[in-house]
């Protein structure tokens, strides 16, 4: 969370407590960051000073500190102090450093079955305190548990009520999160402390699977799957499967009780590793000390080279969960929903239109099947390759910046004018698109419609590549930089892995949890994407610069002097092809456990094998024409395969399983061919057109 600095206006101590910085805000408060006379943080929440005299407002300021206050279980986020009556209102509350649950599985995946237990076993108890307490949640969501160094904290109780009160809403207003409220609150009717069980097992299938038990194209959709439909736990473990399933029973009266979840969830010896070892307790540790230097008093030597305190106010990312505030964008107790995260409101990612297969058995011997879309004059000759986002394709535009084309029929959807697409743009989980302006300024937008989302940071060079959460870059001064695309919060930064180069900048792919760079000095190598810490390295692989191909057999593929074959999460050697004395392999194109990589004159087809130190070369491509070839990668799509003759005039098209010859395409410009593949398309760019094409099914 990026810590504002105090503005005027806003007071310099409520209470005890030392205010240093704003945290948030929204239409009813005011939240920020303090410090006791002891040095201890706080999160203080204020009610603007022109709502304190709303009687409703104040009220409800009051139920929500006294509600907090009620349980005193260690398992929340305890109120260190309130003032509810006279002057304005303000409620302290503990300053939780860790990630919200939502963020850890974003950030590094599903938890194994030892910390999901441990995590059920913790949260139940923890349920079980605050229904002592003679209080439902009512709210229990990824978005509302922080994982701390001593295990998880449950926040927010924004819309906690006695167990004896009456319901909030009617039905069709629903104060929770679609698919973790229990059917009953999804009709209205009066919920009870099953309600919390069936929020809990959603929330574990979420943690197990890092995926909604309960899902939808729109909010509607959602809730009827909570009434009517059937939980899907296909990604939770078998083992967790017997566990969740109970708590999700549409009859309150059929769910356990969170002392029978405890015990049922009983975790093994060591389970709560998760918050003592490895990426996500190093994450912990990280935003801790964060949380020590923001409490520092102004006094304290601070170590050379460490950010002055008014920098880190201004503009650090602090890295906490305040009682759910998380590493991004306001706090939970902001309202509710008016103070909203930069990217509340981006949508699912669109559904991909498929274009229908063509047949041979319609096809003359040779002859191209009709183009779906295209030619169109609209991109930049020689420029990034397009890149496929489900129902649109990016390019980079012919007059500057991003251009969005439907993939169904090339119309324009959106653009970009002010992004350097030099620089690279990349999907995020195929629901935004990031890409950096010529001031350095980092940018997303809305994958399908191009709706500004957020900007951040001001240094960026190039950008690298992406995965569902983070997206990875360098910046002016050559760091390598992890920045989360939901929070916003730079996750980690060290120096690149290679130098800057003239000829442009180094090319990257993510996959099983490592960031696996290809540098313009030939040097290659694998980062844990949650450290940035090096896992492996390859030196002296080729001064192409092309981007690694990543299999879905653990394989990472690498062109330029030899073709290479490397484990993808361990880096051993599996097996390399040199390369001709007259040229160089270009990018390989992986899928499924295949790569096809190009060496000039001829194309390949290999496969790894397990065990086995060399390529198992399934079959080769002698091309036609002669020429320097290009290192631009081939395309594999449906049936067929799409590969570059060596002298860039046309693209050879050949059977993926037996690479018989099928038909020749030409467009009608210089320059190398550009392709790019999905939805059963081939998107064709050269010279500054593009277009799309259909392809044989499998």
């Amino acid at each position: 969370m990026t810590t504002q600095p105090l503005a005027t206006g806003d007071p310099l101590r409520l209470g005890p407590y030392r205010l240093l910085g704003v945290l948030g805000e929204g239409g009813m408060g005011k939240v920020y960051v303090g410090r006791d006379g002891d040095g201890a943080p706080a999160a203080v929440k204020v009610l603007r000073p022109e709502l304190a005299h709303d009687q409703h407002l104040a009220q409800r300021f009051v139920r929500e500190a006294d509600m907090a206050r009620a349980v005193t279980s260690k398992g929340v986020a305890r109120v260190l102090g309130a003032q509810t009556e006279g002057g304005r209102p303000w409620i302290a509350a503990e300053f939780l450093a860790g990630p919200t649950l939502d963020e850890a599985v974003r950030a590094y995946g599903p938890m194994d079955v030892p910390a999901v237990r441990a995590l059920a076993a913790q949260l139940a108890h923890t349920l079980h305190d605050i229904h002592a307490a003679g209080l439902i949640h009512r709210d229990l969501k990824p978005a509302n548990i922080v994982l701390t160094s001593t295990g998880p904290r449950i926040i927010d109780f924004g819309i906690a009520r006695p167990e004896h009160g009456l319901t909030l809403t009617t039905t069709g207003q629903i104060p929770v999160t679609p698919g973790y409220g229990a059917p009953e609150q999804v009709l209205g009717q009066r919920v009870g402390p099953a309600s919390d069980v069936f929020s809990l097992g959603a929330v574990l299938a979420y943690a197990a699977s890092g995926r909604r038990t309960f899902d939808g194209a729109h909010v509607p959709a959602v809730q009827y799957e909570v009434v009517h439909g059937t939980p899907d736990l296909s990604l939770v473990p078998p083992e967790l499967q017997d566990l969740i399933g109970p708590c999700l029973a549409k009859d309150p009266a059929y769910r356990p009780q969170p002392p029978q979840v405890a015990q049922a969830f009983a975790p093994p010896k060591g389970a709560d590793r998760a918050w003592r070892k490895g990426p996500l307790a190093d994450d912990i540790k990280r935003r801790e000390t964060a949380t020590k230097r923001l409490t520092a008093p102004a006094d304290t030597v601070v170590p050379s080279g460490s950010p002055s305190r008014r920098r880190f106010l201004t503009g650090a990312a602090v890295g906490v969960a305040v009682l759910g505030a998380g590493g991004g964008a306001g706090a939970w107790w902001l309202n509710r929903g008016e103070e909203k995260s930069p990217t509340a409101d981006v949508p699912p990612a669109a559904a991909t239109p498929e274009a229908a297969f063509v047949s041979a058995i319609d096809m003359k011997p040779g002859e191209s099947p009709k183009a779906l879309w295209g030619p169109l004059d609209v991109a930049a000759a020689e420029g990034e390759l397009p890149l496929p986002v489900r129902d649109v394709v990016i390019v980079q535009a012919k007059t500057g910046g991003l251009l969005a084309l439907s993939v169904t029929n090339g119309r324009e959807r959106w653009r970009a004018k002010d992004i350097d697409a030099d620089a690279g743009f990349v999907s995020v989980a195929d629901r935004l698109v990031v890409g950096v302006d010529r001031n350095g300024v980092l940018s997303a937008f809305v994958a399908s419609t191009g709706a500004p989302v957020w900007q951040t940071q001001s240094d960026v060079d190039d950008v690298l590549a992406a995965d569902d959460t983070h997206v990875y870059l360098v910046t002016k001064d050559n760091e390598l930089r992890a920045v989360d695309a939901w929070t916003l919060a730079t996750t980690w930064t060290r120096p690149m892995t290679s130098p800057r180069s003239q000829n442009g900048p180094a090319r990257a792919a993510v996959g099983r949890k490592r960031l696996v760079i290809h540098g313009r000095d030939g040097h290659c190598a694998a980062l844990y994407t949650a450290t940035g810490e090096t896992d492996w390295e390859i030196k002296d692989q080729g001064t192409d610069g092309q981007a690694p191909a990543l299999g879905a057999n653990n394989a990472a593929y690498f062109g330029g002097r030899k073709l290479t074959a490397r484990r993808l999460d361990r880096g051993d050697f599996l097996w390399e092809e040199e390369a001709s004395t007259t040229g160089v392999w270009g990018t390989p194109t992986a899928t499924g456990d295949l790569v096809f990589a190009m060496n000039r004159y001829n194309a390949y087809r290999y496969s790894t094998m397990r065990d086995v130190r060399f390529p198992v070369s399934d079959w080769y491509e002698v091309m036609d024409g002669t020429g320097p070839g290009t290192v631009n990668p081939p395309a594999v799509e449906g049936a067929t395969v799409w590969l570059h003759s060596p002298d860039n005039s046309h693209i050879q098209v050949v059977h993926k399983a037996t690479h018989a010859r099928l038909f020749v395409i030409e467009m009608k410009r210089q320059g190398t061919y550009q392709l790019a593949s999905g939805g059963n398309r081939v998107f064709i760019a050269r010279g500054g057109r593009i277009g799309a094409l259909p392809v044989l099914g499998v």
